[in-house]
């Protein structure tokens, strides 16, 4: 598979659709599901991407970071569940550490948590708060509502890491608003 397609990064800003990338390849390969996990809801299953083209899709998250930005980035800040796929592929890749953050009740203490909306429920994050601070790269499959990713920052930052960016596969832009640093995406849908 082909990945061409410039990859692209979105600051604080929604794009116009026609600013939109749905001729990348990896359209052909996302299975979209109607009303889930409820009603009313469009589910962007990217998980055949992973089944047969986990190069191309590591390829092509590197691809949307800028030039120099990987050498500012201690270690990744993986977001449960998907995040952690790709923040490990990128580590391993790149030799660099990760954050794991996780649902509750995973991680040993201590930890810091906070609770925060999704687009069909909420939800809760923790991550431990002993650790070291570090320049981290957040990472995650989708960015839909914001909610995970800004409570990931949120939570970063309290624990006096600094987040200089978040890295996605999708971003979905017209269901959040702006986010208070960098996201750097292949897809837009």
């Amino acid at each position: 598979m082909s990945t061409s397609t410039a990859a692209t990064s979105t600051n604080t800003e929604n794009e116009p659709s026609n600013m939109l990338n749905t001729d990348h390849p990896f359209w052909q390969v996302i299975r979209t599901v109607p009303n889930f996990p409820k009603v009313g809801i469009d589910f962007y299953d990217i998980t055949p991407l992973l089944r047969s083209h986990i190069n191309e899709v590591i390829d092509a998250l590197l691809a949307a970071l800028p030039e120099g930005l990987m050498d500012e980035v201690d270690c990744f800040g993986a977001v449960e569940a998907r995040g952690f796929v790709f923040a490990s592929l990128l580590a391993g890749r790149l030799g660099k550490g990760m954050i794991l953050l996780r649902k509750p009740g995973k991680l040993p203490p201590p930890v810091a948590n906070k609770a925060y909306a999704l687009e069909y429920g909420k939800d809760t994050l923790e991550m431990q708060n002993n650790l070291p601070p570090e320049r981290v790269l957040l990472v995650d499959d989708i960015l839909a509502t914001g909610g995970t990713l800004t409570t990931a920052y949120e939570l970063c930052r309290s624990a006096e890491h600094t987040v200089v960016g978040a890295l996605v596969l999708l971003d979905l832009v017209d269901l959040h608003g702006d986010f208070p640093v960098p996201v750097y995406t292949v897809l837009k849908a």
